[in-house]
């Protein structure tokens, strides 16, 4: 059964739902979460042995630093190696065959929609996964940056975290911890 079908709606009202970034968590008719609305954290961190040794740590032991300089190869790596293979893992007991949209923001180091490489790793296995950007000052990703984000931000605050390592795993836990009514209450308040 595809997705459209279990939530008894059209294809094209689950495919506009979708466009808009606003595909919240999906429950059948008897309450059973068909999609819970998260597809995985992708933190812009590398993990590389230190150089020198210091008091907390020997040189040669694995060290987890941020990536400062976010390009768009950067962004690329992300979407194909993880975002991706996210996107399909959730959607197998899905039709394939609807599009998928990843909407991003206008900054620069984003790809464009268009970009050979994504769009060939996007088509694999018979997908078809489009990339789209935001409109300028669009409320469609409210949701996100006010709701989502701040209530992830808020559970992962409890954590104190003081290396990156334990940041990224607070934030981890937090999203993970994140229910589906809390989930699903962001977006039907950014979207009433």
């Amino acid at each position: 059964m595809d997705l459209a079908n279990a939530l008894g709606m059209s294809k094209s009202s689950l495919h506009e739902r979708i466009k808009e970034g606003s595909l919240r968590p999906l429950f059948d008719l008897f309450g059973n979460v068909l999609f819970d609305g998260k597809i995985g954290t992708f933190p812009f961190i590398v993990t590389e042995p230190a150089k020198k040794n210091s008091k907390n740590r020997e040189a040669g032991t694995l060290v987890t630093k941020p990536i400062l300089s976010i390009t768009q190869d950067v962004i690329r790596s992300c979407l194909i190696e993880k975002v991706l293979p996210a996107i399909k893992g959730k959607w197998l007991g899905c039709n394939r065959t609807s599009t998928i949209y990843i909407q991003q923001d206008n900054a620069r180091p984003r790809i464009d929609p268009l970009d050979a490489k994504f769009l060939e790793a996007a088509q694999r296995d018979g997908f078809d996964i489009q990339l789209t950007c935001q409109p300028p000052n669009s409320p469609n990703l409210n949701a996100l940056e006010l709701g989502y984000f701040r209530a992830i931000q808020s559970l992962q605050y409890r954590e104190a975290p003081r290396t990156i390592d334990e940041l990224v795993e607070a934030a981890n836990k937090s999203f993970e911890e994140l229910s589906l009514n809390a989930l699903s209450r962001v977006f039907l308040t950014f979207h009433c």
